[in-house]
């Protein structure tokens, strides 16, 4: 191919001389320029934060040991597809409120039903899940407060607890190595072996200034009660130091100890749950023994009973979206005024619980996670920050760049 020079293409087709009376096009101003960079800058990162990725922050131990507080992650809208806006009149880049303040950041006077696009996986046994809590009602679907937790049941999944052990569809399930407990180990008299044990198997109290367990005087004696994993328990089982340790599941039976379990829980319940009338429906259930329970699939038809109406009561009345549905004084499920006998899923139910099993709010307090409230499958960890350690210890370098497992 013949290669021709700028000078002789020049020659051959010198410059278009300005046209006379023509004034040349004015160049944007420097305000103008700025305002059309943000302004792009602000769709691309509004299409990408809706479309695929978005950064969270991991803000409680509810994950621990797993997700660490001070975490911050990469949630992928792509796995599971993301959803359509339900709530359009709202502040760019923004959830809830505007940035540093209490002012609410989105109007919903106009919402429209929420649609999820092609993604290339369904959400699976133990993935690790961001979604939209169900129980706000002050909120649109959309706007609801996201938590981060572990996926233990799909949809149609038989779901069991046996102190402390999960069980899906009669079969142990993962018990994930970084999973933590609570225990009370019995020491005495600290000592700098011990805490250098908690430093380096990751046994913290955030709500201490060195986020380090306090020692106490209790019912089991004088020690430490902590959050940890099975292999700090190994540990410290070895120690002479320690007295004894005490696992502080709550025994199969035994009412749950401050707030009750799903859906034993008052938001539940008929309008007077404490009358002897209206007992508790499942009262020996508690957060280490639970269940069983069949969670909710889509196209399933389920009877409904007085004892299990308390199950799907939110379901038919709020997530689902139905008209005419009410629940009388006695907790019975009424569509039109009429007792309701049976149902029918719209859509498909999860459980999800934290790898913390002691400290975690999970499905186990507040029931299903509708499929609509699902945000993103959390898949890799780009920066993970100690809060309570010196400010040359900050960074957790082993974890930059780590996958979400």
């Amino acid at each position: 191919m013949a290669v021709q020079s700028w000078e002789k293409y020049l020659e051959k087709n010198p410059p278009t001389p300005a046209t006379p009376g023509k004034e040349p096009k004015k160049r944007k101003s420097a305000a103008r320029e700025w305002g059309d960079a943000i302004l792009f800058a602000v769709v691309a990162a509004t299409l990408i934060r809706w479309a695929t990725f978005e950064a969270y922050t991991i803000p409680t131990p509810s994950m621990e040991h797993s997700l660490l507080v001070g975490d911050y992650l990469f949630v992928s809208k792509l796995h599971y597809g993301p959803r359509t806006p339900q709530t359009p009149l709202q502040v760019p880049l923004t959830h809830q409120t505007i940035w540093g303040t209490n002012l609410k950041s989105y109007s919903d006077l106009i919402q429209l039903p929420s649609y999820r696009l092609p993604g290339f996986s369904e959400v699976k046994n133990n993935d690790v899940v961001v979604f939209n809590v169900p129980f706000e009602d002050q909120h649109p679907a959309d706007l609801r407060t996201n938590y981060i937790k572990r996926c233990i049941g799909i949809a149609g999944d038989a779901l069991e607890i046996k102190q402390g052990k999960v069980f899906i569809n009669g079969k142990p399930a993962v018990n994930f190595p970084e999973m933590q407990s609570s225990y009370f180990l019995q020491i005495p008299q600290a000592n700098d072996d011990l805490l250098a044990a908690f430093k380096q198997y990751g046994v913290v109290n955030y709500d201490t200034p060195e986020g380090l367990p306090y020692q106490a005087d209790t019912d089991y004696g004088r020690g430490y009660e902590v959050h940890m994993t099975q292999a700090a328990y190994d540990y410290f089982k070895q120690q002479p130091y320690v007295k004894g340790i005490i696992d502080l599941k709550t025994p199969p039976g035994q009412p749950e100890r401050g707030q009750q379990v799903f859906p034993n829980n008052p938001d539940y319940l008929p309008s007077q749950p404490n009358n002897p009338l209206n007992p508790l429906p499942f009262p020996t259930w508690n957060k280490d023994n639970y269940g069983p329970l069949q969670i909710p699939k889509e196209g399933q038809t389920v009877q409904l009973t007085p004892q299990n109406s308390a199950i799907y009561q939110k379901i038919i009345l709020r997530y689902e979206h139905n008209e005419g549905i009410s629940v009388d004084a006695s907790g019975q499920i009424l569509q039109n005024g009429q007792p309701l006998k049976s149902y029918t899923f719209k859509q498909n139910y999860y459980f999800m619980m934290g790898d913390n099993r002691h400290n975690s709010l999970d499905s186990r307090f507040w029931g299903f996670v509708p499929a609509d409230h699902i945000v993103g499958k959390a898949v890799l960890i780009w920066l993970s920050v100690d809060p309570n350690a010196s400010f040359s210890q900050k960074i957790r370098w082993n974890r930059l760049f780590d996958l979400v497992n």
